[in-house]
């Protein structure tokens, strides 16, 4: 069987609303365990046949009650800071830690080293200033790059090859500070390089190609290489094969340790978010529904991509013969979900299935006007249910002040 032909949005759900979503309050997340399991099977099969290594980046998704699914699959986790790193090594105990962030605080980096096993720094002054107290520590030390190569259209805001960008260390910039600090590069055990988002594996390619062609002689004298993340391979149509290439290339070429660290991948389409209308009212020739659910609150990279997610049930525009636009209660006119069509126009009540949302949101949702925080719960392969977390007017309130 082909795992990779077998999750498209809701195949976790056979397409239809099971009766134990319509008994949870909304709105709220519902993270689908059969789904994430298949992710991590995915991904550790992707390990057995290359020798590669994969992490579970959390800035993506950090459920830590289900990171015991990943746990047998993959060899730790990847972190953007000092609780990510925290989290990483108290949740998923035994696997490594990797850390990356754009510039490190000084008086974090004591405890950061106590929970980090490979921590990689963004450019050489921060190399410079903190990587022997992390070998001195026993830590692995690596520096992330930028090969100037862009792959993305129509997402700017993650492309951290664009010109200008604060991500990465520029040939150029390495050459100039290597004239400056001859002993740089002895401090270096690894290279990091992070430039893809939702792609596929011809832009990986094109980025190796890049890679090889600006830092190619650094890399024999490497232990590791990480390609970082942005790489969707539990998408159904993912192309493996080029991935694998990849993989197997930098080993060869190099003799490096392959590391990824895929966070959409680990929890693609492996989350729903329910949602009931509240309202139904209509602008000129517009029908627009307001849910309890909120893009700028609980669904933040619809408005930061953009992006339509999936509805369950629903059409493209001029699909099918109603065409709603759906919308959150807050106050931001632009507090929009998306147009979709349907067979008949959503009544008051109704509930609503959003698929794809275990990623980037609940690590990254907010109370904006006050709005709570979507309760958590995980759905089993046997179609139980159970609380993760839930939250209330306290949660809002402390974020603001003293208990």
């Amino acid at each position: 069987m082909n795992l990779l032909d077998t999750r498209p949005p809701f195949a976790g759900i056979n397409g239809e609303i099971p009766p134990e979503f319509k008994t949870l309050s909304t709105p709220c997340y519902l993270m689908d365990e059969a789904v994430l399991q298949h992710n991590a099977e995915v991904l550790g099969a992707l390990q057995k046949r290359t020798g590669c290594k994969v992490l579970l980046a959390q800035k993506a998704f950090s459920n830590y009650d289900l990171y015991p699914i990943f746990a047998p699959h993959l060899v730790g986790t990847e972190a953007s800071g000092l609780f990510e790193a925290r989290l990483g090594a108290e949740e998923m105990p035994g696997g490594e830690v990797h850390v990356f962030c754009a510039a490190y605080r000084e008086d974090e980096m004591d405890e950061l080293l106590r929970y980090a096993d490979h921590i990689v720094f963004n450019s050489p002054r921060q190399l410079q200033k903190f990587a022997p107290k992390a070998k001195a520590a026993g830590k692995s030390v690596g520096l992330r790059i930028n090969p100037e190569c862009s792959t993305q259209e129509g997402h700017e805001i993650y492309d951290p090859c664009a010109p200008g960008s604060r991500l990465g260390t520029t040939r150029a910039q390495w050459d100039k500070a290597v004239q400056e600090d001859a002993h740089l590069p002895e401090l270096l055990d690894g290279l990091h390089f992070h430039t893809l988002c939702e792609q596929d594996a011809d832009a990986l390619e094109a980025t190796l190609n890049a890679v090889a062609s600006t830092f190619g002689d650094l890399l024999p004298k490497m232990q590791w290489l990480n390609f970082g993340g942005g790489h969707h391979i539990t998408r159904p149509d993912y192309d493996m094969e080029t991935l694998e290439r990849c993989i197997r290339r930098a080993q060869q070429d190099w003799n490096v340790t392959v590391y990824l660290e895929p966070g959409e991948a680990c929890a693609l389409n492996a989350g729903y978010l329910l949602s009931r209308v509240l309202d139904v009212v209509r602008n000129g020739e517009t029908t627009i529904a307001i849910l309890d659910a909120s893009a700028a609150c609980h669904m933040p990279d619809v408005i930061e991509m953009p992006y339509r997610p999936p509805l369950l049930g629903a059409g493209e525009p001029g699909e099918k013969p109603y065409m709603v636009r759906l919308a959150g209660p807050t106050c931001l006119a632009g507090d929009v979900i998306g147009d979709y069509s349907f067979d008949a126009v959503p009544a008051v009540g109704d509930l609503l299935v959003f698929g794809d949302m275990a990623i980037y949101t609940t690590c990254k949702n907010n109370t904006f006007n006050g709005m709570p925080l979507p309760g958590i719960y995980s759905r089993t392969a046997g179609g139980d249910i159970r609380k993760l977390a839930s939250f209330g007017y306290r949660d809002f309130k402390y974020r603001l002040g003293s208990p």
